[in-house]
């Protein structure tokens, strides 16, 4: 039989399958040579008390066999000549919506104006020590998307977005581990990703999909209210009745195009910030309550909001063990944003820490219209770029000081590999941005006490959280509202958040385009 039971365990005991045995054995009365398996099907942490405890789902077969599950690569029949669906784009929601596409018997074609993984290397390698911006090829663009060289966060705070288990699964398919599946907070890491993101390219490819890299949209075919295919900056085109775009919340020029060409794109608020950098070590003694780390434990997160004049200030995408890196899509600007390899094992911790904005806080822009909030996000980048001396530096300031509006005589050296220059922030982000971060940081130290301290540095700016575009479609067809085959999709549409959200957008988008329908 198969018994389905939930236990709190010291991390000694979650990590020893010995110990765990021994321990299920002795609690349940079952004698150990009964037990044949030990399945933990979901691990959290719970650090709220000083004994930090592991929370395990086990299902436990006694006197019965277990058989593990196999995700075993899909041989999808061969689509080359079935009707082709266009997909801009080969992020999370990209990638995903050309599976969903195999799975219904059609044929993906991808158009990515990026490299392929292993081509996106040296461009990234040209941004943090050259200080060079590929504008087709960096840490937004290219083959899987932002996604790829992040930390790989697979969790989504909204359950009710789609099939979570279901991009779970494809990712231990193509290479990921099946701790992903287990985990409360399950993540790959940017040393990971790459090769999982091959692996689907392989599949695509070998089913008779298409993917072509370097290739920038440049131009909509619209006949009457109906999308009809796409042309590229070469002045190649592709012909398809179904066009799904999922540029990425930093497709700036694919907002253009679709404005250019009539089709309608809304303003959407984001929230803009910092990115903030401490000790691994700290944030560690802060979570577990203790002066060094059990090595058994991973390197702690952390999750804070606080409402400053109505307003939420919240970290974003914290990254323990983590890196921060330049993510500057086009020369002239400056963007932070933050990673993590597979093993969190980096001496710093970074979280971005942003402000939400609302329709009015964009009023300074609006002789630009729909694009008004993608200008504000803007004029901050351009600014730090001209505040640092015009390179990929981050313009930086330690926390305490940057509440007090000291400049820092002296920065330490953080993960950010281009280089700080010690500003005033104060002078770089909007008033309303600048003064609520300073309060939020005050009062994040009340949740956890020591967060509020000069040894964290801060990085600016933090501007890329969401897209400031929404691309508008029906929501019981995710057609665009308008034009007939267009299906706005994912982060850059404003429909996700992170990879999980973007991939089962992308999903939906192929099943809706191919069926009519799709699974809500």
């Amino acid at each position: 039989m198969k018994l389905e039971l939930n236990v709190r365990v010291t991390p000694e005991i979650a990590s020893n399958p010995d110990h765990l045995l021994q321990f299920v054995s002795k609690q349940n009365k079952i004698p150990k040579a009964d037990i044949k398996h030990i399945e933990c099907t979901s691990r959290s942490i719970d650090a709220r008390q000083r004994n930090v405890v592991f929370q395990l789902r086990l299902d436990v077969y006694v006197n019965e066999d277990f058989i593990p599950l196999e995700f075993p690569i899909p041989h999808f029949p061969n689509v080359n000549l079935e009707e082709p669906v266009l997909i801009i784009g080969a992020g999370p929601a990209g990638l995903f919506a050309a599976l969903r596409v195999l799975e219904l018997g059609k044929k993906p074609i991808i158009l990515e104006r990026g490299k392929n993984v292993k081509e996106r290397v040296e461009d990234l390698r040209g941004i943090n020590v050259h200080h060079i911006v590929n504008e087709d090829s960096n840490y937004c663009f290219g083959e899987g998307g932002a996604g790829t060289y992040s930390d790989g966060k697979l969790y989504t705070r909204s359950k009710k977005r789609g099939n979570i288990r279901k991009v779970l699964e494809y990712l231990v398919t193509f290479g990921a581990t099946k701790q992903i599946l287990v985990d409360a907070h399950p993540h790959i890491g940017t040393n990971k990703l790459p090769r999982i993101i091959q692996n689907i390219r392989e599949c695509i490819l070998s089913a008779g999909g298409e993917i072509h890299f370097k290739t920038r949209i440049t131009d909509l075919i619209l006949s009457g209210n109906s999308i009809t295919g796409v042309k590229s900056t070469s002045g190649d085109k592709w012909m398809a009745k179904n066009v799904i775009i999922a540029t990425g919340h930093s497709g700036r020029e694919m907002f253009q195009l679709l404005y250019e060409k009539g089709v309608e794109i809304q303003t959407k608020p984001l929230a803009i910030g910092v990115r903030v950098e401490h000790p691994q070590s700290l944030i560690d003694s802060i979570q577990y309550h203790c002066d060094v780390k059990n090595p058994l434990l991973p390197a702690s997160e952390y999750s804070l909001v606080k409402q400053i004049n109505g307003r939420g200030v919240y970290s974003f995408c914290m990254c323990p063990g983590g890196v921060i890196a330049p993510c500057a899509t086009k020369p002239g600007e400056v963007v932070t944003n933050g990673w993590s390899s597979a093993e969190r094992s980096r001496p710093t911790a970074n979280s971005g820490i942003v402000v939400e904005l609302r329709f009015d806080d964009f009023k300074s822009f609006e002789s630009y219209g729909v694009f008004s909030a993608l200008q504000y996000q803007s004029s901050i980048e351009r600014k730090a770029f001209e505040m640092n001396g015009g390179t990929q530096k981050a313009p930086a300031q330690r926390m305490v000081d940057f509440t007090k509006d000291i400049i820092s005589n002296d920065l330490p050296k953080t993960s950010y590999t281009p280089g700080l220059v010690s500003v005033s922030l104060s002078e770089l982000l909007p008033q309303l941005i600048a003064d609520s971060l300073k309060k939020g940081f005050k009062e994040f130290e009340s949740s956890m006490k020591g967060y509020f301290t000069n040894e964290a540095i801060i990085h600016a700016p933090e501007t890329r959280t969401s897209s400031p575009i929404q691309v508008p479609r029906n929501p019981e067809t995710l057609e665009h509202v308008r034009v007939k085959g267009l299906f706005p999709c994912g982060e850059g549409a404003g429909y996700a958040g992170g990879i999980v959200s973007a991939a089962i957008d992308g999903m939906k988008c192929a099943e809706a385009a191919l069926t009519g329908n799709f699974t809500k």
